[in-house]
C-alpha cells in the first residue's frame, strides 16, 4: 500500500514528498507550503485543459476513421482530404512570417554541430557515460567496433597490426581536418608543423595539443611512453574528439516508469547529475570501479591565456508528453496527476538549482533550463506546454522563458502545422527534431482506416518521409532557428555496425540538421567525424532559399495500393514484427526495461524503446483489420516468435520465459493486447497497456514476496 501525506488537496507519495521537501526546494530557497500550494493551484488550472486536449485528440480521429470508411475502396484526393481536415481544425492557418526570439542559449545548441545522446534517466552508470561523452577517444573507438577496414583484433592484449592500422586511420583524418601546409600528419617529423590554417591551433592541453575544426575540439594526446605513443614517430598516443555536444536525459521511451518509486529514481538521478555529485559503483573485470562526472579541460593558449573547456556533455531532459497519468500524486477527485505536468515542475526545480550556479560543475552557462517535450499533437499542444512552462517558472520564481523547450516532430498533425507550432513557442524553443519511428506510428494509427499498409521496410522509402524530413530543416530555417537553435534528426539503431554509420549518416549533417541521434558515446566519438568533414553552418547559408514541400506529399498516406502479398510474405511480415515486439515487451514488462540492445530476426542487435514498439503493433493491427492477416495467423506468429525471443535471451539470468507460459506470462499478454487491442490505443501509443501490464507485474511481485516472508 502506497503511503501518502496530504499536500493543499493533493495526496502525494510520502517519498516523494520528502524528495522534493528535502532536496529539491531548499537549496532554491522554495517554502514547502507555498509550493504546494501554488502547485496545486497550477495543477487545478492545468489538468483539465491537459484532458480537453487528449479529448481532443481522440475527436479528430474518430471523424478521421469515419471519412476513410465512407470512402473505402476508392484512391483519396488529396484536395479533398486537405479540405476536410481543415473543416475539422485538423489543419489550422499557417502563421504570418515571424522568427522566433528565443535568448539565452549555449553555444553547445546555438551555434555547433555534433552528435546527440538519448539516454534512460533510471540507469545511473548509462547517464554518467553520456554525460562524459562531450569527448571521446577515436583510436578506441576506432580499434574496438567494425568502422575499421582492417582485420579484427586478435585474442590475448594488444594487437599490434589493428594498432597500427587505427594510426593510420587517424592519420587519414587529420589530414581531413587539419590539413597541413604542405605534406601529410602520416610523414611529419614533429608536431610542430605548419596547419594550412594555423587559427585552428588552439593551444596545449595536459595531455598534448588541442586545435579546432568546425568550431568541434580536436585533441592530439601525447606520450611517447604508453603502448600506443613509443611506436609513433611523434608520440601520439591518441586523438581525443569532441562529441556528444548534448545529451537528452531521458524521463520518457527509453524508460519503464509507472509509479511513484519509478519517477523517484529518475528525477534523483536528475538530482545528481545536475548538482554534479552522481556516481555509481559497479563490477568489470573482476574489479570494483566508481564512475562520476568529469571534470572540465583546461587549455594553455600561445599567448599563455588559461582556458576552460566543458568536460561533459550539456544536458537537456526528456519530460513525458501529454497521455499518461501517474499514481505519484493523486488530484482531489481521486484521479493521477498528469505526468508531464508532474515532470516539468519537478524536474524544473531540481534544474533551478543549475540556474542559481548552486551546482559543482555548472549544466548551462546562460542559465537555461532545457527540456524536450515530446509527442505534441499540434500548435494548441504546443501553446499548451508553453503556458506550463509559464506556470512553472512562477511556482519557482523563475525569470521568463529560463525554460527552453525542444519540440520533437514526430507526431503528423505537429509535421502538418510545423510553423504554426513553432509560433506557439517561439520566444521559448531552442530544438526540433525528425523522429522516424513514432512519426510512422502515428502516420499508421490516423490513416487506419484508410486501407492496408505497405510493409515496414517499404514505407521507410515512402513520399511522405522524404517531404517530412526535409520540410522540418526547411521550415526553421525559415522561422530563424540557425544559430539560435538545434535542427536535429532522428537515432542510427544498430550500435554494432559503426562502418555501415559512417558511410550513411553521414547523410543528417548534409540536410543543414546540426545534431542527430546516436546510441554510444563510441558512436558520439565516430558520428563526430562528420561534423569535421560538413561545416553545417556554411551550408546552411546556401539553403535560405530552399523550396518547402507542400502538404501533399507529407499526407500521403503509405497505403499497400494494389499489393497482393504471398502467404509466405505475410508470414515474414508478421514474424518481423511479433519478433521485435516480442523482444522489448518482455524485457519492459518483466524487468522494466525501457531501452536496450535487442536481437532482431536476424539476431542483429538494435536500440529498441517504445518508437518502434508502436510501429510494429500498429503495422499488426492494422493488416488484422483489412484483413491482411487472421488472428490465428497474429496469434501463430507471436507464440513461434516467443520461443525464438526465450533462445535469444537465454543467457539472462532474470529473464523468464514466455513460450508455453501463454497464461501466466504477463509479457506475452501484454504483447498479444498490443496487437489486438492495437486499433482502440489512442493514436497507437503503447503506454496505456504497458503501464497497465507493468503494474500488474510489479503487484504480482510483491504479493509474491508478501507470501514468501
Amino acid at each position: 500500500m502506497t503511503e501518502r501525506v496530504e499536500r493543499s488537496g493533493l495526496r502525494v507519495d510520502a517519498a516523494l514528498a520528502r524528495f522534493v521537501e528535502d532536496q529539491a526546494l531548499p537549496p532554491i530557497g522554495r517554502e514547502a507550503d507555498r509550493f504546494w500550494a501554488d502547485f496545486a493551484s497550477l495543477v487545478a488550472d492545468l489538468a483539465p485543459r491537459n484532458r480537453a486536449l487528449l479529448e481532443r485528440r481522440d475527436a479528430l480521429q474518430v471523424d478521421i476513421d469515419a471519412w476513410h470508411l465512407e470512402r473505402a475502396g476508392k484512391p483519396i484526393d488529396s484536395s479533398e482530404y486537405q479540405a476536410f481536415l481543415r473543416e475539422i481544425g485538423y489543419l489550422v492557418p499557417e502563421p504570418d512570417d515571424f522568427t522566433i526570439g528565443t535568448q539565452g542559449v549555449d553555444p553547445e545548441i546555438a551555434t555547433m554541430a555534433g552528435p546527440q545522446l538519448v539516454v534512460p534517466a533510471l540507469n545511473a552508470r548509462f547517464l554518467l557515460n553520456a554525460a562524459n561523452a562531450r569527448w571521446g577517444s577515436l583510436y578506441d573507438a576506432l580499434y574496438g567496433t567494425d568502422a575499421l577496414d582492417a582485420a579484427p583484433a586478435s585474442r590475448g592484449g594488444y594487437d599490434a597490426a589493428r594498432g597500427a592500422a587505427v594510426v593510420a586511420e587517424g592519420r587519414r583524418f587529420l589530414d581531413k581536418a587539419l590539413p597541413l601546409a604542405s605534406g601529410s600528419w602520416a610523414d611529419l617529423e614533429t608536431i610542430d608543423a605548419t596547419l594550412a590554417q594555423p587559427n585552428q591551433y588552439v593551444g596545449r592541453t595536459r595531455r598534448g595539443r588541442l586545435y579546432r575544426s568546425n568550431g568541434l575540439g580536436i585533441e592530439i594526446v601525447l606520450d611517447p611512453a604508453s603502448e600506443v605513443g613509443r611506436s609513433d614517430r611523434l608520440g601520439i598516443a591518441d586523438i581525443v574528439l569532441e562529441a556528444a555536444l548534448t545529451t537528452i536525459v531521458d524521463l520518457e521511451d527509453s524508460v519503464a516508469a509507472v509509479d511513484a518509486r519509478d519517477k523517484l529514481s529518475a528525477y534523483a538521478n536528475w538530482l545528481g547529475v545536475i548538482r554534479g555529485d552522481l556516481s555509481e559503483t559497479f563490477e568489470k573485470d573482476g574489479k570494483s570501479q566508481t564512475r562520476a562526472l568529469a571534470s572540465d579541460r583546461e587549455i594553455t593558449t600561445p599567448s599563455g591565456e588559461l582556458l576552460q573547456l566543458p568536460g561533459r556533455s550539456l544536458l537537456f531532459v526528456r519530460n513525458v508528453g501529454h497521455l499518461m497519468t501517474n499514481p505519484a500524486i493523486l488530484l482531489p477527485d481521486g484521479s493521477e496527476i498528469p505526468e508531464g505536468i508532474l515532470d516539468a515542475v519537478v524536474t524544473s526545480a531540481i534544474s533551478a538549482q543549475d540556474v542559481l550556479g548552486l551546482t559543482r560543475f555548472g549544466n548551462s552557462r546562460t542559465k537555461s533550463i532545457y527540456i524536450v517535450k515530446p509527442k505534441m499533437h499540434g500548435p494548441e499542444e504546443c501553446a499548451f506546454t508553453n503556458d506550463l512552462f509559464d506556470r512553472t517558472e512562477d511556482l519557482l520564481g523563475l525569470p521568463r522563458h529560463t525554460i527552453k523547450v525542444g519540440v520533437m516532430d514526430e507526431e503528423r498533425r505537429t509535421s502538418a502545422n510545423l510553423s504554426a507550432c513553432i509560433h506557439a513557442v517561439k520566444d521559448r524553443i531552442v530544438f526540433i527534431n525528425t523522429g522516424f519511428l513514432d512519426r510512422t506510428g502515428d502516420e499508421i494509427r490516423t490513416s487506419m482506416r484508410a486501407g492496408p499498409m505497405m510493409r515496414k521496410n517499404a514505407i521507410k522509402g515512402s513520399g511522405w518521409i522524404a517531404a517530412y524530413e526535409k520540410r522540418n530543416v526547411a521550415i526553421g530555417l525559415k522561422h530563424g532557428l540557425s544559430g539560435v537553435a538545434q535542427i536535429g534528426k532522428g537515432m542510427w539503431a544498430a550500435p554494432d555496425r559503426m562502418r555501415e554509420m559512417l558511410e550513411q549518416k553521414i547523410a543528417h549533417p548534409r540536410t543543414g540538421a546540426n545534431t542527430a541521434w546516436v546510441p554510444s558515446p563510441t558512436a558520439a566519438t565516430l558520428h563526430a567525424m562528420h561534423y569535421h568533414e560538413v561545416d553545417v553552418f556554411a551550408l546552411r547559408e546556401a539553403m535560405t532559399d530552399t523550396d518547402i514541400p507542400g502538404l501533399d506529399r507529407l499526407l500521403e498516406a503509405p497505403l499497400a495500393t494494389g499489393a497482393n502479398w504471398s502467404e509466405e510474405e505475410v508470414r515474414d511480415e508478421l514474424d518481423n514484427n511479433a519478433q521485435g515486439l516480442l523482444g522489448y515487451v518482455v524485457r519492459w514488462i518483466d524487468q522494466g526495461v525501457g531501452c536496450s540492445k535487442v536481437p532482431d530476426i536476424e539476431d542483429v542487435g538494435l536500440m529498441e524503446d517504445r518508437a518502434t514498439l508502436r510501429i510494429s503493433s500498429q503495422h499488426m493491427a492494422n493488416w488484422l483489420l483489412h484483413g491482411v492477416c487472421t488472428k490465428e495467423q497474429v496469434l501463430d506468429s507471436l507464440q513461434r516468435m516467443a520461443a525464438k525471443v526465450d533462445v535469444q535471451n537465454a543467457g539472462d539470468p532474470l529473464y523468464q520465459p514466455m513460450a508455453r507460459h501463454w497464461e501466466s506470462s504477463f509479457a506475452f499478454r501484454a504483447a498479444c493486447d498490443l496487437v489486438f487491442k492495437g486499433v482502440e490505443q489512442p493514436n497507437g501509443y503503447t503506454e496505456p497497456l504497458l503501464h497497465a501490464w507493468r503494474r500488474r507485474k510489479k503487484d504480482a511481485a510483491q504479493r509474491s514476496l508478501f507470501v514468501e516472508v
